[in-house]
């Protein structure tokens, strides 16, 4: 049985579907293979694209030029997220958002990252700084100039060619025998 209600979403009203299917049907066991979900997101402003600059005091890549994004939290979709790791961490809001691609990341254990890359534009506004670090518009053409997190000069032109009406990737990270990340594209 559907029941159709309505939530208020920041822009517009979306319907929402209730059924009678219990979570047990979902199939979740500790024993899976499971996925952190995160967010990915890029910005760009004309031929530029909004990077953030780690802080030094980061655990992991400090110094390094990546992405905004972190954590879905619960409760979240993956463009709610998106959205408010953009406002946290720039204090922009994009003119449009959209989903470029997915990236499951196994890190060899039991749980790997599901990674929802975002692409939109950002006309106006003048990024903040976070705790997170620094942000720098820079130009596509110096983006390979930067000190990049180990993936981005694989996954960045990528995500700068991507077009609205273009079908989302998908792509695999894994490490080798020699801990060096493999970077698969499955389209």
């Amino acid at each position: 049985m559907r029941i159709t209600c309505w939530a208020a979403s920041s822009k517009k009203t979306l319907p929402i579907w209730q059924t009678d299917m219990p979570k047990s049907d979902q199939g979740v066991s500790n024993d899976r293979y499971q996925l952190i979900p995160r967010t990915l997101i890029f910005l760009t402003r004309g031929e530029s694209v909004l990077l953030l600059k780690g802080a030094p005091h980061k655990r992991i890549w400090a110094n390094r030029y990546n992405g905004v994004g972190g954590h879905i939290e619960r409760g979240e979709d993956a463009y709610s997220a998106a959205r408010r790791e953009l406002l946290e961490e720039t204090g922009l809001i994009p003119n449009d958002l959209w989903l470029v691609g997915t990236v499951i990341v196994d890190t060899g254990e039991q749980t790997g990252i599901g990674l929802y890359v975002m692409k939109g534009s950002c006309a106006e506004g003048q990024a903040r700084p976070s705790e997170e670090g620094e942000l720098e518009w820079v130009q596509f053409p110096e983006i390979l100039e930067k000190d990049l997190v180990e993936d981005l000069p694989v996954l960045l032109p990528r995500v700068i060619k991507q077009k609205m009406s273009d079908p989302p990737f998908a792509a695999r990270y894994y490490y080798d025998a020699g801990e060096k990340l493999v970077v698969e594209f499955c389209n």
